[in-house]
């Protein structure tokens, strides 16, 4: 890795005639990049995980005090719309069937509409768990806590890649900036000395 390279090379350029500002520049640069790398972007990537998972956790509460379990019942068994239609999960043998069932909210009220169900062969009067809001809307399962933790642990791993991943980047601008500066320098030096080049002590 070029970085570790440059690092290595920070103190032998230090003592060393031939070594040249920016290249002890460039060693420094490489030398912060891997601390920002090796420390500055573990700690953000928990920053990150800790903030998710405290999001994720509340998340978990307030699903588990919004969404109910409720029983629905069967009607009859529903055509399959094409817009339902998964070929990954017709694939994987995904058992769902579209229905028309009955279910009463949690508040009571009584509802009736196409469900999908996890019932191979459905028939009236077949019962099944959804979940609703209070008031018997349809909702997705509540988060469990170890969904919750798994998400906020890959946000925070996610939050870690993109720091170093900046940080590199950094480094390599600041680099490339460097070198062209460089370059430049060299152009202007050979501009001032490309047209007495070849006659000193000539007489020329």
């Amino acid at each position: 890795m070029r970085t570790v390279r440059a690092i290595g090379g920070l103190w032998r350029w230090r003592h060393n005639p031939l070594r040249r500002t920016t290249d002890l520049a460039e060693a420094w640069v490489a030398l912060v990049a891997l601390v920002l790398m090796v420390l500055a972007a573990p700690v953000a990537g928990v920053l990150v995980g800790g903030a998710a998972g405290d999001a994720l956790e509340r998340s978990v509460r307030d699903q588990r005090v919004t969404h109910h379990r409720v029983t629905a019942t069967v009607v009859r068994e529903l055509d399959r719309s094409p817009l339902d239609a998964d070929p990954e999960n017709a694939a994987a043998g995904d058992l769902r069937s579209r229905v028309l069932a009955d279910w009463t909210a949690p508040d009571g009220t009584g509802h009736r509409g196409p469900l999908l169900a996890g019932l191979a062969a459905p028939h009236a009067g077949d019962r099944f768990a959804i979940w609703t809001d209070a008031h018997g809307r349809l909702v997705a399962r509540p988060l469990d806590t170890a969904t919750a933790t798994t998400h906020a642990v890959l946000a925070g791993f996610g939050a870690t890649l993109a720091a170093a991943g900046l940080t590199e980047g950094a480094r390599r601008l600041i680099v490339w900036r460097m070198v062209r500066r460089r370059y430049a320098r060299w152009d202007q030096a050979w501009d001032r000395a490309g047209p007495d080049w070849g006659r000193t002590g000539t007489g020329i």
